[in-house]
């Protein structure tokens, strides 16, 4: 497939990786030479310094022959600009933009993308990839990372093992014996910074982080097995009234639980926008990073903490000084990838990564076959990947055992009609079926192979 990536910043970088090692035909284009010449050298892809938005620039860059383009540079107006050049000039098929002005936003004005008016046939906005991942993380509390799969049925948890885990040392294929009814399955698993997918002999350790498939109602017994302690979030603490902290706000002021929520921002304005936007939530101006601001939060006798802000430094201090203060449970939005291994020291519980939420709804756009979700894991360096089985897939009519899978890759669940179930070696894969595959990242083009349809669908 012929791509046209705009931006070569983290989340432009990210997707050509992606996409160039899966044998398609990129070509980046950023208006700063530097980021392409990186892109160019450190990646399969061809790139082309210039303004994603001038039709000359993408003429260069091959548009005649696109079958998609993706639309993430820093600017919301270049992006829907080069969506409408690439659509009105060169016909591309498929376009998809990166959005992150509320406004564009707005559910009434959504009638703006269509094809005769902005044709955009995918928008994606970070703030509400990232708050949305930022409720996940709360809804499962003492896990490090959570994704939701089929409609919500099954949960990917990311667990960490520590001293007081039942089954530390224990071979995987036991656990299927002493919990028989547990609809679980371990698909990965990082051990002193290395991810892979486990074999039934393989053994927990203390210290390893695990990322396990859960039924969503046997979450609560998941954690219990794996030494986690399940709590109520009842009340909440934000650090950051932004476009995510406020989103997160608002979910959270219609919940059903009624979770009391207090939000910190710095900035006056943001702050006096927040308390205005929002009904029953005390909103609090003022530095997140004040020990006695905190203490007027109530942080001592909250459930959670969220460190929304734009700056990971101001993000992680508040977790940890939230987590001196009392706070059972902290989470920080982390952009750089490359602070994550400080989190477990740190005694952070969990992290969002925005990249890596934008990159997932990227993507979920352009796998092929009947790809229903796509979560990236850690810094691209797994997926997770649930599909649809068509009658013309490889593994169609087949059973798990009997289905020739990559080493790397998982099957985590799998979903019949309207009953989510835990794939054994003898559960059968038919056609209608919607399964979750984890798979590491060399190994994903062989799980899509297996996805795909053959020629002779269309």
């Amino acid at each position: 497939m012929k791509i046209i990536i705009c931006g070569a910043g983290q989340v432009g970088w990210q997707i050509a990786r992606h996409l160039s090692g899966e044998r398609n035909d990129v070509t980046v284009v950023d208006s700063n030479p530097d980021l392409v010449r990186m892109a160019t050298e450190s990646l399969d892809v061809q790139g082309i310094a210039g303004f994603a938005s001038y039709p000359d620039v993408l003429e260069r860059a091959g548009a005649r022959d696109a079958e998609m383009i993706i639309a993430a540079t820093h600017s919301d107006e270049v992006n829907m600009v080069t969506c409408q050049v690439a659509h009105s000039v060169f016909g591309i098929n498929r376009k998809i933009a990166r959005l992150r002005s509320q406004s564009y936003l707005d559910a009434i004005y959504s009638d703006l993308y269509r094809r005769d008016h902005m044709p955009i046939d995918v928008v994606i906005s970070p703030e509400k990839e990232v708050a949305a991942a930022a409720l996940q993380r709360l809804s499962a509390p003492a896990s490090f990372d959570t994704e939701v799969f089929m409609e919500g049925k099954a949960h990917l948890l990311g667990i960490t093992i520590e001293d007081e885990c039942p089954v530390v040392n224990t071979p995987l294929r036991q656990l299927t014996d002493l919990f028989s009814t547990l609809r679980a399955t371990v698909v990965g698993v990082r051990r002193e910074g290395t991810l892979f997918a486990p074999e039934s002999k393989d053994q927990l350790f203390v210290g390893d982080d695990c990322y396990v498939f859960s039924h969503r109602d046997d979450i609560a017994r998941t954690m219990e097995i794996f030494g986690k302690k399940v709590s109520k979030q009842e009340r909440v603490v934000l650090v950051g009234g932004g476009n995510v902290g406020l989103t997160v706000a608002k979910h959270l002021e219609s919940d059903i639980r009624r979770i009391r929520t207090k939000v910190i921002e710095k900035n006056r304005r943001c702050a006096e926008r927040a308390a205005e936007a929002l009904e029953r939530t005390i909103v609090l101006n003022g530095d997140g990073l004040d020990a006695a601001l905190l203490a007027e939060a109530g942080i001592a006798r909250a459930d959670a903490m969220l460190a929304v802000t734009d700056d990971d430094k101001t993000n992680m201090l508040a977790c940890v000084r939230a987590k001196a203060e009392g706070c059972d449970y902290v989470i920080a939005l982390i952009n750089d990838p490359t602070l994550v291994p400080l989190m477990t020291p740190l005694g952070i519980d969990a992290y969002i990564n925005p990249r890596a939420t934008t990159v997932s709804s990227i993507l979920r756009h352009i796998r092929h076959g009947r790809v229903r979700a796509v979560y990236s894991i850690g810094d691209a360096e797994a997926e997770v990947i649930e599909a649809e089985v068509l009658s013309t897939s490889p593994i169609a009519g087949r059973t798990v055992g009997e289905i020739d899978f990559p080493e790397g890759a998982l099957i985590g669940m799998v979903r019949k009609g309207d009953k989510v179930i835990r794939p054994l070696g003898n559960t059968r894969i038919d056609e209608g079926d919607v399964i979750a595959v984890f798979a590491l990242a060399e190994d994903v083009p062989q799980v899509e192979q297996l996805l795909q349809v053959s020629i002779d669908f269309f």
